[in-house]
């Protein structure tokens, strides 16, 4: 009866009005990178650090940047890596299409999670992966400035300590890269990113499925369905994220440091910090995951909700 259930309120890609499905989903994406942003800036300083230089942890990391560059130190870049809305509006259409796709082969919902998810990190990592050059060389500027090749011009960094907004220092960080490496500077890191990436999508469907199914064995019959994914996806998410660290500590290192080998910066890495430098920001990775999951997973499934055919609204029961 609860796999029934469970199967009645999976809303497919033809179960949605497209218009609403997109506008809605742009401000679902916009809040959710806002709430967790600092979380990725702290995990982008600790992974790029050697050893401890500048922070001992996670939390020390964000009473420091608080400290000495203010609530705004913890959103540098965060203008630029907006951008990545594009990206996320990519990843959902892919996910979706390309589940509808394998469906036609497959009627298991972990086969079509894990394909469709890797597809979608695919497509949206194309994307990102310019987006996300420039935001971090923005986020190690301030006290991780020396962490980066590139640095701000002095009247930038003046203007960021005076709190003034500005896009100058965006395109002073743009004209760098691409001085110093060209267009393929944009795309440093490309190959890392989706050794990351791509697998961190494909095991977190998987997981998110294989722990609501779990949970739904083990939870009262009236428990809300929705209150069972919030669960799931959390642990998912820490689940993915700890299994897929170590290639986004070397991924963060091959963008920010300006690497052009994967495999040496891995060497590297475990030559001058041991096994512990591929857990470098785990912590901060996993905090930012998790809460972005329970958004994303009650957002989404709200969204899609909301999102239904007018014609078939009454024919659905949550």
């Amino acid at each position: 009866m609860m796999q029934q259930k469970r199967n009645i309120q999976i809303i497919e890609w033809e179960d949605l009005d497209k218009r609403k499905f997109y506008s809605l989903g742009v401000f679902m994406t916009m809040t959710t990178r806002a709430t967790v942003y600092p979380f990725t800036l702290i995990r982008t300083r600790l992974q790029v650090q050697k050893g401890k230089s500048l922070y001992n942890g996670t939390f020390d990391a964000f009473w420091k940047i608080l400290k000495a560059e203010g609530a705004r130190g913890l959103y540098r870049g965060f203008m630029v890596n907006s951008l990545t809305l594009i990206s996320g509006q990519a990843y959902i259409t892919t996910y979706e299409l390309v589940r509808k796709y394998v469906s036609c082969y497959s009627s298991n919902n972990t086969v079509k999670s894990l394909v469709a998810g890797g597809a979608a990190s695919l497509v949206a990592q194309s994307i990102t992966v310019p987006i996300d050059v420039v935001s971090q060389q923005l986020m190690v500027q301030g006290q991780g400035c020396q962490l980066t090749r590139f640095k701000l011009k002095p009247k930038m960094v003046m203007a960021t300590s005076k709190h003034k907004v500005t896009f100058g220092q965006t395109r002073d960080i743009v004209v760098q890269i691409f001085h110093a490496d060209g267009f393929r500077g944009f795309y440093r890191g490309y190959v890392a990113s989706l050794l990351t990436y791509i697998p961190n999508s494909a095991i977190w469907w998987p997981f998110y499925h294989f722990y609501g199914e779990q949970l739904s064995r083990l939870a009262p019959a009236d428990c809300p369905h929705l209150l069972l994914q919030a669960v799931a996806g959390p642990m998912a998410a820490a689940t993915a994220s700890t299994l897929t660290n170590p290639m986004d500590v070397v991924r963060a290192r091959v963008q920010v440091e300006g690497r052009s080998s994967v495999m040496e910066t891995f060497k590297q890495l475990l030559a001058e910090e041991g096994m512990w430098g591929l857990s470098k920001g785990l912590s901060a990775r996993i905090i930012s995951s998790m809460p972005t999951s329970v958004m994303i997973v009650i957002g989404y499934e709200t969204l899609k909700r909301l999102s239904l055919r007018p014609e078939l609204v009454d024919s659905r029961h949550w």
